[in-house]
């Protein structure tokens, strides 16, 4: 990936699936939401496989084991091995046992996932503050954890603790809709204590690092529904990646990027691996992909012409990147996002 300021999406001859050797795809909002699973994925990554690519399923939700996300998913008509789930768990187990004596007690808040985690990295998850730990991790732990659990941190780390945090996204999607995710979480224990966590989880290196450990991909293409995570971890980690429209971000959000979160593909869902993808071509003043045409006006961006939603987005995408430089686009958006249905 280019380390210049990205001003459009990239184009691509090949399908996605041939031009890059492994897919990281993220789970929640891309492969299912709720525990269903998003239309297309299941034949989209079935198709994939078949022609050659390698999946790999990486996530920040800390909760569930790779045994039990493995499972799910093949469930859902996806055969998928526990082997081929990187979970930051995984990540932040790695980074506690790096900095910390073999056999040390950690005290867990979350789920099984981090209990499973941290045992395969020979560190001892225990529940209390009062069990001699010698670090504090904190993971998504669902909706039903107990607020005392929050407690149980708070004390650990006001006696100086360091703390460690799988993830930092404020929120997790689901069937019903935005839910608090395992950030909200930390607010609480730093809000409490003043302290500030180690994190594991995308975008940070950690994570990164333990997927290309656990995954050994040479060609990458990271794939992701969030901005902040998936597409600023891919960023990070100087890899391709396609947005899918299939989870939190929505075009606002999507033309408001700055360039760590500008992703290098655009598509609906997980069909787009198996496409090429249209150029953004220069046009004038603006920039065109597809029938439509997009310019950066004095306060707005205008869309003219017709043709398929995705198109007009991209090319909106490439008048709102390079008018924001190395910014964010403040240019109001919403009548040429209305004209596509977005």
């Amino acid at each position: 990936m280019s380390t210049s300021v990205r001003t459009r999406p990239e184009g691509s001859g090949q399908a996605l699936a041939e031009a890059y050797d492994t897919a990281l795809l993220d789970l929640d909002g891309v492969v299912y939401a709720g525990g269903n699973a998003i239309a297309y994925a299941v034949e989209s990554l079935a198709t994939a496989r078949a022609g050659g690519m390698r999946l790999a399923y990486v996530t920040n939700n800390a909760l569930r084991t790779p045994d039990t996300v493995a499972a799910h998913l093949t469930e859902l008509g996806i055969p998928t091995g526990a082997g081929e789930v990187i979970t930051s768990a995984q990540a932040v187990a790695r980074l506690i046992a790096d900095q910390v004596p073999a056999g040390s007690r950690v005290l867990v808040v979350g789920g099984e996932g981090l209990r499973v985690a941290l045992r395969e990295r020979g560190l001892e998850p225990v529940e209390s503050a009062d069990d001699d730990p010698v670090a504090v991790v904190q993971g998504y732990g669902g909706p039903d954890l107990p607020w005392e659990r929050f407690a149980e941190a708070s004390y650990a780390v006001a006696r100086g603790l360091p703390w460690f945090a799988s993830n930092t996204d404020l929120t997790i999607p689901s069937g019903r809709g935005i839910a608090p995710g395992n950030g909200a979480a930390v607010e609480v224990v730093r809000i409490a204590t003043g302290a500030e966590p180690q994190v594991a989880g995308k975008p940070l290196p950690p994570m990164h690092r333990e997927t290309i450990l656990r995954t050994g991909a040479e060609r990458p293409l990271v794939v992701g529904d969030r901005l902040d995570t998936d597409i600023e971890g891919a960023f990070n980690g100087g890899v391709d990646s396609l947005l899918v429209l299939t989870g939190v971000t929505d075009g606002a959000q999507l033309l408001a990027a700055p360039p760590r979160h500008r992703p290098t593909y655009v598509d609906a869902d997980l069909r787009g691996m198996l496409t090429g993808q249209p150029e953004v071509v220069a046009s004038g003043a603006g920039f065109r992909c597809g029938g439509w045409t997009a310019v950066a006006g004095a306060d707005r961006l205008e869309l003219d012409g017709g043709g398929g939603a995705l198109d007009g987005l991209r090319a909106l995408c490439a008048a709102a990147w390079t008018a924001a430089g190395d910014g964010a686009c403040t240019l109001d958006a919403g009548k040429a996002l209305a004209r596509l249905g977005l």
